[in-house]
């Protein structure tokens, strides 16, 4: 297995080469997305547009807006690409691969897994990094319901309450979809594995032993919870936790709140305006394990 440099400085080699390009291609910063479909207008042009509309679509055509360029919002990240794989941007993708190469490089046991995937982009990454170093030990793991957000449960999670993300179709997307764009890179295989359903539901009785990288990506309070409960005690000493939307105040107050339940004193890293992430000690993840154990045993 091939070891990554301790950092890429701009130079040649093949597999950051690699890597840099897979970034790139992901978030479409390497070719310019032109054109963007009309999908609503507003006041009087809303009498002309959806008779418009409706006609064009009937002989395979449609009504498109010219898009800017979005180079500073990519690179952050800020911005819903139509066709790009992820929407993370290229300052989050760089900090997942300083992750990924980090474990690889310290022998760092476990797997990999993103909870909430939506196009499968930032996995289809950590896919790519593993088949650049030849890592073959490992599986990347994507837990997504495949259908959207759930709908959020005030009673239960008030942090949660009118968050509207559960109405976004856009956020809807096709374990299938992911599956054709994991194939589209050449690299859906053995060491790409699914968990479909609602976190609750899959990720307490999910097959994984040990994690090395645990990306979370569920926006609300209550998909944050699910994944730290069910996964964090997992998670190998000098291993990461990467934190997509501690920008959101409903993500942040679930890391808050585990962290301050469970000890965790591992300083958080920002990552840019949203993203995060901190290296768990063997110290803190000696307390965690400690608790699962204990809650293990009640529940028997």
């Amino acid at each position: 297995m091939n070891q990554p440099a301790a950092e890429y400085n701009g130079g040649t080699i093949p597999e950051e080469l690699y890597l840099l390009l897979m970034k790139r291609c992901l978030t479409r910063m390497l070719w310019r997305e032109k054109y963007r479909p009309m999908t609503s207008v507003s006041g009087w042009r809303k009498v002309v547009f959806e008779p418009l509309q409706s006609l064009l679509r009937r002989v395979q055509l449609e009504v498109v807006k010219i898009e800017p360029d979005r180079v500073d919002e990519r690179q952050d990240g800020r911005d819903w690409p139509l066709e790009a794989e992820t929407m993370v941007g290229l300052k989050r993708l760089d900090n997942l691969q300083h992750c990924v190469t980090s474990v690889i490089r310290n022998d760092v046991p476990g797997d990999l897994i993103e909870t909430g995937v939506w196009r499968g982009g930032s996995s289809i990454f950590m896919r790519a990094v593993l088949k650049a170093y030849g890592d073959c030990s490992r599986k990347v793991w994507l837990a997504d319901s495949f259908r959207g957000l759930p709908q959020p449960d005030p009673a239960r999670y008030p942090v949660d309450q009118g968050d509207t993300l559960w109405t976004y179709k856009e956020l809807a997307i096709s374990l299938e979809e992911v599956k054709a764009n994991f194939s589209r890179y050449g690299l859906l295989d053995e060491q790409v594995a699914f968990l479909p359903g609602w976190f609750r539901d899959t990720l307490p009785a999910a097959p994984i032993n040990q994690l090395a990288v645990l990306r979370l990506d569920g926006d609300l309070y209550e998909s944050t919870m699910d994944a730290l409960t069910a996964l964090y005690h997992k998670v190998s000493p000098g291993g990461f936790v990467i934190v997509d939307d501690f920008g959101l105040p409903t993500c942040r107050a679930a890391i808050e709140d585990f962290r301050r339940a469970r000890g965790i004193t591992d300083r958080i890293h920002q990552i840019d305006w949203t993203g995060a992430f901190w290296q768990c000690s063997t110290e803190n993840m000696g307390a965690i394990v400690s608790q699962s154990h204990a809650t293990l045993h009640a529940a028997s």
